[in-house]
């Protein structure tokens, strides 16, 4: 594929109070540098640029073109209403994240399109005499270090991507496999009551009856958790699929606070996950279990997830199997999460994790 038809980075994180914060102080800093500086270069109107080109940061991801073709056109003008003089205020220092996020968050036609834009810029500078060829080839090095430094925070979350698919997809090999021990052990449950049943039955019809019933449970278990593993192979699941893990089992306990409607989808997946695999771990490993806990809370910046069980657990207990506590760790580390595991203080078995609710910060 081609830079001109590359599309637009995913996960651009939303504007937020932490833009306009930024965009508030750069305005701050303009006002006490302009008193402060009785002899700035630009004088007023050093300041009042700094004010008109503030809000470009607030759009510089949704719109990165946009932002560095209007931040580098007033620049270009600018010298015209200070008698050639170019506005040197230093809160206008915030231009250069436009070149970074142009490069980290634009398409690739926005990046042609842009650098072009920011190469017109220099070219007009040593033209019209606004800054000698050293300084404008000085300012080109900082501009194209900048956007050189977004293309390299691009090509990281590509590969944290793709690695992150790698899990996900090996994730999908492992619960086809837990789909078919699923099924195995409720059939092979089912083959021994009828068996049983079957033999009883000439001199204990009551026996018979018994039999049916537990082969009723175990077929009607057998189908929820078919149900459960179909859907998370069939799609990636969300903060909205958890509910299933509760299933038929009276033991496990879900409790979700926090406001979740705007956390990332790769974030709600790999929640989701990861308390699926510690509820079956705690299924299949924690004996005597009588209660499985399930706590997803989310506040302003991350989602958390806390499962614990009341079961026996020896020194000697074999590892988790299924997608196994490396797994976990790893998927969590490649969202710039925090992932844990052990026992608890007198019994039972700990997981707890903590997510950024926007994915890896970049």
């Amino acid at each position: 594929m081609s830079l001109w038809a590359e599309p637009a980075a995913p996960g651009a994180p939303a504007r937020g109070w932490r833009d306009w914060a930024l965009a508030a102080a750069f305005c701050l800093l303009a006002v006490i540098e302009g008193v402060a500086r009785p002899a700035l270069p630009g004088g007023f109107v050093a300041v009042l640029l700094v004010f008109l080109l503030a809000p470009t940061l607030l759009w510089r991801r949704s719109h990165p073109l946009a932002m560095v073709t209007i931040a580098f056109a007033v620049t270009a003008v600018a010298p015209a209403l200070t008698h050639g003089v170019p506005p040197e205020a230093a809160s206008l220092v915030f231009v250069a994240l436009l070149p970074y996020s142009l490069l980290r968050w634009g398409s690739g036609r926005d990046i042609v399109i842009g650098v072009g834009v920011m190469a017109a810029r220099i070219v007009i500078a040593i033209a019209f005499d606004q800054m000698t060829v050293a300084a404008a080839l000085a300012a080109a090095a900082v501009i194209f270090a900048v956007a050189a430094l977004g293309l390299a925070m691009r090509f990281r979350a590509v590969v944290r991507l793709r690695e992150f698919e790698k899990v996900r997809l090996v994730e999908r090999e492992r619960l086809a496999r837990d789909l078919h021990d699923t099924v195995a052990h409720h059939v092979s449950a089912m083959a021994i009551r009828a068996q049983a049943g079957l033999a009883l039955a000439p001199s204990s019809p009551e026996a018979a009856l018994d039999a049916l019933r537990v082969i009723e449970a175990e077929a009607s278990a057998a189908l929820a958790e078919m149900r459960t593993v179909v859907k998370a192979l069939r799609a990636a699941p969300t903060l909205a699929d958890l509910g299933a893990l509760t299933g038929t089992d009276s033991r496990v306990d879900l409790d979700v606070t926090g406001d979740l409607a705007s956390v990332a989808p790769a974030v709600g997946a790999a929640v989701f996950r990861l308390a699926q695999e510690a509820v079956t771990n705690a299924r299949r490993h924690a004996r005597e279990a009588t209660h499985i806990s399930v706590r997803v809370a989310a506040d302003d910046t991350s989602v958390h997830l806390r499962v614990t069980d009341d079961g026996l657990r020896s020194p000697a207990s074999p590892a988790p199997a299924g997608f196994g506590l490396a797994g976990m760790r790893e998927r969590a580390a490649l969202l710039g999460g925090v992932f844990s595991a052990g026992p608890g203080p007198e019994r039972g078995w700990s997981v707890t994790a903590t997510l950024p609710r926007t994915g890896p910060a970049s």
